[in-house]
């Protein structure tokens, strides 16, 4: 099932059927251990809708599917990465450190946004006007609940400034973390497994032609979900659940964002992901 949060409250897309049911406490919804037998139970009550109308509120009403969970991300958790952050970070002497954390038993975890800096399906995604090399980043994104259990899927887009992390990687922060530094949607995907053969595709479109694309899959993950959850939660509690991105195995080469484009994600399964650059 495809939980979407709306304005005017909530959607739920099963096999079978479309229904819209009342606005949650997100906060309260996501840290349900027993998520997706609540939302089983809560919407039989909920009032059935056409495919039409559904498509029209997600069209007009959509919000990110969150409440004040924090956003975390994993880093050089696909190969493809790896090669990517060596190059960027040579000339500052740190490529092997991306190297090392690929071959290391403890991967690389950061904070990367607070709700405020999340921006919806539909909304506007920043860059920095202090950097000179920006790319979005699409990630198969987790939805963990308090205990660390995984309860679902989203898709993530972990927008980075290349060139401040390139330039040392102690700037990590700066490249990661800002406003509009990230968008979450278009739903959540409630189950706890995703298969590994799952499709992430990548698009971004100038001045309505296709600028730059790529494609991967979630066999190219090094990192499984369930490993990365259960490092996040080695040593941090998460009263109302978390988010967490897994990281990025699409890195356009030789590309950087410019104000007003328009990038669009897709992930099997769970849909599309599509937001406007802006700069900040």
């Amino acid at each position: 099932m495809k939980l979407y949060k709306l304005k005017s409250g909530t959607l739920l897309h099963t096999d079978s059927s479309f229904k819209k049911g009342p606005s949650f406490d997100w906060d309260g919804l996501l840290s349900r251990e027993d998520l997706k037998r609540f939302l089983e139970n809560e919407s039989k009550t909920w009032n059935s809708i056409a495919e039409s109308e559904a498509e029209n509120l997600i069209q007009s009403e959509l919000l990110a599917p969150m409440g004040n969970q924090e956003v975390w991300a994993a880093g050089v958790t696909y190969y493809r990465s790896r090669t990517a952050r060596m190059e960027e970070s040579e000339d500052s002497g740190g490529a092997t450190f991306y190297d090392k954390v690929y071959n290391a038993d403890r991967p690389e975890l950061f904070f990367k946004a607070t709700a405020s800096r999340v921006s919806p399906p539909g909304g506007m995604v920043n860059i920095r006007k202090d950097s000179t090399w920006d790319v979005p980043e699409p990630e198969l994104t987790l939805l963990i609940s308090p205990k660390g259990k995984i309860q679902g899927f989203t898709i993530g887009n972990d927008m980075s400034s290349r060139s401040i992390e390139g330039e040392n990687p102690l700037y990590l922060p700066q490249a990661k973390v800002y406003e509009g530094c990230a968008a979450i949607g278009p739903c959540i995907l409630i189950q706890d497994e995703i298969s590994e053969s799952t499709k992430i595709h990548l698009e971004i479109h100038r001045d309505g032609k296709l600028a730059a694309s790529g494609d991967t899959d979630l066999t190219q993950l090094k990192r499984k979900p369930k490993e990365l959850a259960e490092w996040l939660f080695r040593a941090n509690t998460f009263p109302i659940g978390c988010l967490m991105m897994t990281g990025t195995g699409i890195v356009p080469d030789g590309f950087t964002l410019k104000e007003g484009d328009q990038v669009k994600i897709f992930i099997e399964g769970i849909g599309v992901l599509e937001n406007t650059v802006g700069m900040i």
